[in-house]
């Protein structure tokens, strides 16, 4: 839709509720909600592809909800950190516009070491939709080449940057897929057996959704329909279009641990590739597995040990070697292949110094005056939560230094800095409310490690950084920061996950708005695929479009929560511009 056609529609609208006629076709609340739709279109270059388009609405009296194209979500201006001022959209100048990936957890779900029998302790555990992360993850990029550029600036995108848990357990098989959806190719997304499908949907036990038989099990109980094509469909091969502009991996402790929980230590590489797979167990030893993977790793390899000596339902798997799970040297090294260099940069962030060092932190050129940083949040001592070591901190430190015109210091008082300084955006994979764990690092124990509010503090120094950008809790929440000090504040953007629903990318712009005053805008997109399903359509954007309405129908997930506020979706977030 163009800026001129959507107006005219909800120009309509909004003036057909002003004449009388909104009682009838449309609530006093529509009419509103379309005046700010209207408002914002009226704001924007273009909102085609986006959420202030159109978004993704359930609807059904049923147990299993259908999924429909619903209204837009409108623009919301936040101030929190600065008043806005009148006329800016006249002189607003576009700095920069890129686009946020976050959470894709591309999955094995054959592998044997997962742990979908306590879903339902630990929703993330099993999903009935995890077979088809691949497709879905593909259908994003997608909509990001066909929307191409940020819709309230309308410069073209410089990148995307993947902020973390691009593969849900680490395993080389994961990663190469990964790397395949970002960068183009040919995709088999399948393990072991490459001729049938070899994971707990087809087991035939009640705990999980059998999609290609009737026999009942929990998920069926819930209203999940028998969609019998639906496993043969998901491991079959398929050409990815990667991404047509450059993209950058940020890394997450589902990229570093097992499962995001466990430290990988090595014990388990055997078990990864090997032919036994747990797909059940008795409810005392759920709880307590499911306690150990939150509180006690050391404990939740005790009793994986004991479930595979003949404690649980165990299956025999096709082996594969495919399975094995990388470290950080192997993670910086993969994205330095020829083949997945697609749209660039050589390696995404990751040079020869990162395979050398392991290091998977480093600094690009987010646009032309504006400074991107990508640090690693993820502890190698395991647990989901994360927190950076000394040395990453004080090389931070160093960085925002080089790029800075002036400074605080720990004080309070303003250093002068040797460059005019650049905009600074952070990513990391964690938020600066889940860095809390304060573990030594096993394979750098004598080394301190630092929490989400040394960081924020540390942010908070240097006035030229104006977001930190982020994922991790499969949730969209965008929060301020430094109220008191409008000159230090910085805005955290939190996106909600591409594995639950709501299955969101974000846009991010920075504009400049001639009066002393940055906005970003924040805008919400959803996949390519079609928001209608039919059960009998296992094409790939069939695939793709029930990838997303099994997402919304999870009996386990909660995705009233994680979907955030309407400010947290499509934001214009202002804050001083820095001086000098």
């Amino acid at each position: 839709m163009s800026r001129t056609s959507g107006m005219s529609r909800r120009r309509f609208v909004a003036g057909a509720g002003a004449a009388g006629l909104g009682s009838v076709f449309l609530s006093g609340r529509a009419v509103a909600r379309e005046r700010a739709l209207a408002e914002s279109a009226a704001r924007a270059v273009r909102v085609d592809g986006t959420t202030l388009q159109q978004a993704a609405t359930a609807v059904g009296d049923g147990a299993y909800k259908r999924l429909t194209a619903g209204p837009g979500w409108p623009l919301v201006v936040r101030e929190e950190l600065r008043g806005a001022g009148s006329g800016r959209d006249g002189r607003r100048t576009g700095l920069a516009s890129f686009v946020q990936f976050t959470d894709l957890h591309l999955t094995d779900t054959e592998s044997p070491v997962r742990f979908e029998y306590l879903a339902r302790l630990i929703d993330s555990a099993h999903r009935p939709q995890e077979t088809l992360t691949v497709r879905g993850a593909s259908s994003l990029v997608e909509r990001v080449n066909a929307v191409r550029q940020g819709p309230y600036t309308g410069l073209p995108f410089r990148c995307v940057m993947a902020t973390g848990d691009n593969t849900d357990n680490h395993e080389r098989i994961e990663l190469d897929w990964y790397l395949s959806v970002m960068s183009g190719g040919r995709i088999v997304p399948n393990s072991g057996d490459p001729g049938r499908y070899e994971g707990v949907q087809n087991s035939g036990s009640g705990l999980y959704w059998n999609p290609g038989s009737s026999v009942p099990d929990a998920y069926k109980a819930k209203g999940l329909p028998e969609i019998p094509g639906l496993l043969g469909g998901a491991v079959r091969p398929f050409d990815a279009p990667g991404l047509s502009v450059p993209w950058y991996t940020t890394v997450g402790n589902h990229d570093d641990s097992i499962e995001g929980s466990l430290p990988d230590l090595g014990l388990l590489n055997d078990l990864y590739t090997g032919s036994l797979k747990v797909e059940g167990c008795d409810d005392a030893t759920a709880a307590q597995l499911a306690d150990a993977l939150l509180h006690d790793p050391g404990q939740a390899a005790v009793l994986l040990g004991k479930l595979l000596a003949g404690g649980g339902a165990v299956r025999t798997v096709t082996p594969d070697e495919r399975r094995h799970p990388f470290t950080p040297t192997e993670f910086a090294r993969a994205h330095l292949d020829a083949k997945y260099t697609g749209a660039g940069p050589v390696g995404h962030g990751f040079g020869q110094d990162s395979v050398d060092s392991g290091q998977l932190y480093y600094t690009f050129d987010l646009a032309d005056g504006v400074l991107g940083i990508s640090l690693d949040t993820t502890n190698r001592a395991g647990f989901a939560d994360g927190s950076l070591g000394t040395a990453q901190l004080n090389w931070l430190e160093s960085v925002l230094k080089d790029n800075s015109g002036h400074w605080y210091d720990a004080d309070g008082h303003v250093v002068r800095g040797g460059s005019d300084g650049r905009l600074v955006v952070v990513f990391s994979h964690h938020t600066s409310a889940t860095m809390g764990n304060l573990l030594p690092d096993p394979y750098r124990p004598f080394e301190g490690r630092h929490g989400g509010a040394e960081l924020v503090t540390l942010l908070q120094r240097f006035p030229n950084v104006v977001a930190w950008v982020n994922g991790h809790t499969h949730t969209n929440q965008i929060v301020p920061h430094g109220h008191s000090v409008p000159e230090r504040a910085f805005w955290e953007i939190n996106t909600a996950s591409h594995v639950d629903y709501p299955h969101h990318a974000r846009i991010i712009e920075i504009a400049d708005n001639q009066d002393g005053t940055l906005s970003l805008f924040t805008t919400l997109i959803e996949s390519a695929a079609p928001y209608r399903t039919d059960f009998a359509d296992v094409s790939d954007p069939g695939l793709a479009a029930l990838y997303r309405e099994l997402a919304y129908n999870d009996p386990y997930a909660t995705p009233a929560t994680r979907i955030g506020t309407s400010a947290d979706h499509n934001t214009e977030l202002l804050l001083t511009a820095p001086a000098g």
